[in-house]
């Protein structure tokens, strides 16, 4: 549901495989507790965010 939506309000975004690519896995567990959440954004200015609804993504990309 979320990328259709950040599709929807033309937002790019690249997806990662967490089970195919190297590293991926242990960056999200160790932004959620040691949980494999998915979706977990990881923003250029290093921030995260869980599962987030498109109005969140859209005011993190804003700050």
């Amino acid at each position: 549901m979320l990328k259709a939506s950040l599709r929807a309000e033309g937002i790019e975004y690249r997806e990662v495989d967490i089970d195919e690519t190297p590293g991926a896995a242990s960056f999200v567990e160790s932004v959620n507790n040691g949980n494999r959440t998915v979706p977990t954004l990881h923003y250029p200015d290093g921030t995260t965010q869980t599962n987030p609804s498109i109005e969140q993504v859209k005011a993190a990309l804003a700050a």
